[in-house]
């Protein structure tokens, strides 16, 4: 594996961790459409743009490691993204 592809790895299992961590903050709300749309809300405001097109191609990939939530946070912000681009 090259040192670029090390890398890249690190970063996207940082991108997994961070999403995870906001998953986990969000967890405790007890309305789940709530907790979706504050991890969604919190990477939306929070990231930058760049980091989210990496951990959408993640996901595009199987996003394994990331837990349902942020998963699902994700996947609505990406098809959010993707419909306002279109």
């Amino acid at each position: 594996m090259s040192h670029d592809n090390t890398e890249k790895h690190d970063a996207t299992r940082l991108l997994v961790k961070m999403a995870n961590d906001i998953g986990n903050f969000f967890a405790s709300e007890p309305d789940h459409q709530v907790a979706v749309d504050g991890v969604a809300d919190h990477i939306r405001k929070f990231w930058d743009p760049s980091m989210r097109r990496k951990i959408f191609a993640y996901i595009d990939a199987g996003g394994d490691g990331l837990d349902a939530l942020p998963k699902e946070a994700l996947q609505k912000l990406a098809k959010a993204s993707t419909a306002k681009s279109a």
